[in-house]
């Protein structure tokens, strides 16, 4: 089984793994970036937060969160909310910009049952039609007990040579890739002034697994550690960090 990437611009470097303070270049700064599973499954990581598959037309996305700060509203905490737009015109962009096929949402695409208003309810109705296109919700831990008119939450499946998911599982055969969310997946960077988080993809040949960054505007993330390889999402492009460290073989998220 082999792992391939393809990149294309050069671009300084100067930041650092903030975990062991080695010095890493940036490496290569692409707009996208295609990424080889077994020599079979092409996968691209879009700077929008989104994971192309160019086989079938599919867009993936996970942990929108949609409602989270009328959640918090709920609770007496005075959020701002902008109605979910900040999260929803992006995605229907990004549709807009991929044409897929089949948008497939591993998981969280609500924070919370308390935060579907009408006005949410509606719109998530309308998603289908709004993006031009099938919506597969695989159920997240977020949005168990919630009923959504119009997008039933599924299992996790299989997908070719993927096994979509919420939270990470092991694939159920060998020569699978599981495809998941849930962890927010962020990496740590510094340089002698700045200490920066910025979401990531991130592998992990052991699961083996990848893992998608959220794509809510109000999801935070969690350090993803060292014995993942990650590919930071920087200002709209993709930014190869550095491969994985055998000396951090041990450390696990998940």
């Amino acid at each position: 089984m082999r792992v391939r990437g393809e990149s294309k611009l050069e671009a300084p470097g100067g930041y650092s793994n903030a975990a062991d303070d080695t010095k890493l270049s940036l490496g290569l700064l692409m707009a996208t970036h295609d990424w080889l599973w077994a020599d079979q499954e092409k996968l691209t990581f879009l700077p929008e937060c989104g994971l192309w598959r160019e086989q079938g037309r599919v867009l993936f996305v996970a942990d929108l969160h949609l409602g989270k700060a009328e959640v918090f509203q709920a609770h007496g905490i005075p959020l701002p909310s902008d109605g979910d737009q900040g999260t929803l015109n992006p995605l229907l962009d990004l549709c807009h910009q991929q044409q897929p096929n089949r948008l497939v949402v591993l998981g969280d695409l609500i924070h919370a049952r308390i935060g579907l208003t009408p006005s949410l309810r509606q719109t998530l109705r309308a998603l289908p039609d709004l993006c031009g296109c099938e919506v597969i919700l695989i159920g997240g831990n977020h949005d168990a007990g919630s009923w959504l008119e119009g997008l039933p939450q599924h299992a996790s499946q299989r997908l070719g040579s993927l096994w979509l998911s919420h939270i990470p599982e092991r694939v159920p055969e060998p020569g699978l890739l599981n495809v998941c969310g849930h962890l927010h997946p962020m990496a740590r960077l510094k340089s002698r002034s700045d200490r920066l988080r910025m979401p990531c993809f991130a592998f992990d040949p052991d699961g083996p697994r990848l893992v998608i960054p959220a794509f809510g505007q109000l999801t935070g993330g969690h350090d993803c550690g060292e014995r993942y390889q990650q590919w930071l999402v920087a200002d709209g492009a993709i930014v190869p960090w550095f491969a994985q460290l055998p000396k951090n073989r041990g450390r696990r998220v998940a």
